[in-house]
């Protein structure tokens, strides 16, 4: 029976004599990242800045000079309007309007009823206000969901393998996170509690590919007791290699029609996940497996010589002596 393999069992690819490359251009994305969230910063949705968002089909095709016209003359501030969908569906976001609810409330009730005038027969199938204070509140909360679940992943890690795993992992997500943030900065997508979800699932996800790696080399460790701890990484790595792409291409392309046919409700979520899991898969390879190498090359080796010493002192010694 023929079986499809992206990769071949015999596979031996050098994984860490590219981990200082893969090291510096991580870091390098990061930084840049870290600046980009400054300048030109994300562009925050209505559930972290706050406004109103409308969704409305009209009975005719969207006409956007005239419902540019018509808004502007409203006097609301900055209006976005976008086509979702076909012609006739479209959504139309506010600024802010004043400090309370009640001038949110209202700006809405005053745009929906000018579209009912000028448009005869639109309907309104959603209206979304949030205030400032609220806005503010779902920030804190996508900061805190996502400190949290670093927190828990690394804890469990730890718990699972070693401190150094733990380690390598917790900075290779933060890694990723900060990459993700550059991401939502350089192509503007509305940033909101869309995309904190979409950052918590590719956490999620990227953890789970490294701990398959991980317990590769956990078991390898102990298989293969004198080889040198680099081979042995490379060695995990080329063996889970394959689980790893069919897993990432998998995921990859069930993500992409909801990317470009989800409405725009799911592409923020879904264009995100294309990053992250790009980013999630590279980062297992080059970045979390260099890292185990880096800060546990001697701890590793020390416990493995000690265990092995044991086992021969072990062996050595006649049954009957043993207490």
């Amino acid at each position: 029976m023929f079986r499809l393999r992206l990769i071949p069992d015999n596979t031996n690819i050098k994984f860490m004599k590219g981990r200082f490359v893969g090291l510096a251009m991580s870091a390098f994305l990061s930084i840049a990242s870290i600046i980009l969230f400054f300048y030109p910063g994300l562009n925050y949705g209505i559930d972290f800045r706050g406004g109103i968002l409308m969704e409305v089909r009209l009975q005719q095709p969207a006409d956007f000079p005239a419902l540019r016209n018509l808004l502007g003359s409203m006097n609301l501030g900055e209006v976005a309007l976008q086509e979702f969908g076909s012609p006739r569906d479209l959504l139309i976001r506010l600024e802010r309007q004043g400090d309370d609810d009640a001038a949110q409330n209202a700006a809405a009730q005053r745009v929906r009823t000018e579209l009912s005038q000028a448009y005869p027969g639109a309907e309104m199938r959603r209206v979304e206000v949030v205030g400032g204070k609220i806005s503010a509140e779902l920030f804190q909360s996508g900061l805190i969901a996502v400190g949290l679940a670093l927190l828990a992943i690394a804890v469990y890690i730890w718990f699972r393998f070693e401190w150094m795993f733990a380690l390598a992992a917790f900075i290779t997500l933060l890694l990723d996170i900060t990459k993700m943030i550059g991401f939502y900065a350089v192509t503007q997508l509305p940033f909101g509690l869309t995309a904190v979800a979409a950052v918590l699932t590719i956490i999620g996800y990227s953890i789970n590919d490294k701990v398959v790696v991980y317990d590769r080399m956990r078991e390898n460790l102990r298989k293969y007791k004198t080889m040198p701890l680099r081979e042995l990484i490379d060695r995990s790595i080329n063996e889970t290699l394959s689980r790893t792409l069919f897993t990432s291409v998998t995921t990859f392309l069930a993500m992409v029609p909801l990317a470009f046919m989800g409405g725009e409700a799911v592409e923020v979520f879904a264009i995100g996940m294309l990053f992250g899991i790009i980013v999630g898969t590279s980062s297992s390879i080059f970045i979390a497996a260099p890292l185990v190498l880096i800060t546990g090359e001697k701890w590793l080796r020390r416990r493995q010589k000690t265990n092995t010493e044991a086992e021969t002192k072990a062996k050595a010694t006649p049954a009957g002596q043993r207490s």
